[in-house]
């Protein structure tokens, strides 16, 4: 029979939320987004008051709108329950990956982890030629001059252009902003910072993007004690998802995901 004597000391547990998979509003299987996420991290935060919460990244990025908010949420609530938050890089912490990175008071990496993007990038194809070669018409009807911009059945506009990358540009100011509040006097001065350009981990620990070479386990239990306990938080697949159904949803947005990952040659 045993007891729980109230005046032993608890060992100190680090709540664990894994982030791993591409950032999207989608409600997809594996895609991260602020409303999937936001009961884990609450419940990381709250349950069993926590020494401290640690996040698990390997993300390609996606959204920076979901990358904000699920960021924001973090901050607020480690904010409010005066709880420490670290952040391990695994394979990639790019784009969004990083966004979500800079929630964390420190950042560790692996030295061969992928580290950076800060950039904002738009894709498409132009389609114009090929339809006119097999005779196709393409017929579009707006009210308002702008509203069929960046067409893929039509030639590229300057105009349209021009505004899609004012939008990128201040996109790419938010992120900036979010990286220098958070990572401050810690940043290089190096040029090459904000162009997107990305580096294993130790080349970011040098630029100040990460705090120093690590992993979990044994970072944790240099911080809080050997006998520090680990509390896992992670979006479970969809029973239908398990089974194998939804193929050919998932198949799509898994070419979508290898494409981003495929970016950083991985």
């Amino acid at each position: 029979m045993f007891m729980n004597l109230p005046f032993l000391p608890k060992k100190p547990t680090v709540a664990v939320i894994r982030l791993q998979g591409m950032i999207a509003a989608s409600s997809s299987p594996g895609r991260l987004n602020d409303a999937t996420l936001a009961p884990l991290i609450e419940a990381a935060f709250r349950r069993g008051k926590p020494a401290a919460v640690a996040l698990v990244i390997n993300s390609p990025g996606g959204s920076p709108v979901q990358s904000a908010l699920i960021a924001a949420r973090i901050r607020r609530l480690a904010e409010e329950v005066k709880i420490p938050v670290h952040a391990f890089a695994e394979d990639l912490a790019a784009s969004g990956g990083y966004w979500l990175a800079t929630a964390g008071d420190d950042i560790h990496v692996d030295a061969n982890s992928i580290i950076g993007s800060i950039g904002v990038v738009s894709a498409g194809f132009g389609l114009h030629d090929l339809i006119a070669r097999h005779g196709i018409e393409r017929r579009v009807y707006t009210s308002g001059k702008s509203k069929s911009q960046l067409d893929p059945f039509r030639p590229e506009n300057p105009d349209d252009i021009a505004r899609l990358r004012a939008l990128q540009d201040q996109v790419h100011q938010n992120f900036i902003t979010q990286v220098k509040d958070r990572r401050g006097a810690r940043l290089a001065q190096d040029d090459s910072l904000f162009t997107g350009e990305f580096w294993v981990g130790s080349r970011a620990v040098e630029l100040g993007l990460a705090d120093g070479l690590g992993h979990l386990v044994p970072v944790m239990k240099a911080r809080y004690g050997e006998k520090v306990r680990f509390r896992s938080y992670g979006i479970r697949r969809p029973f239908l998802s398990r089974l194998g159904l939804g193929i050919m949803s998932d198949a799509l947005e898994l070419s979508q995901e290898r494409a981003l990952y495929a970016h950083y040659g991985m």
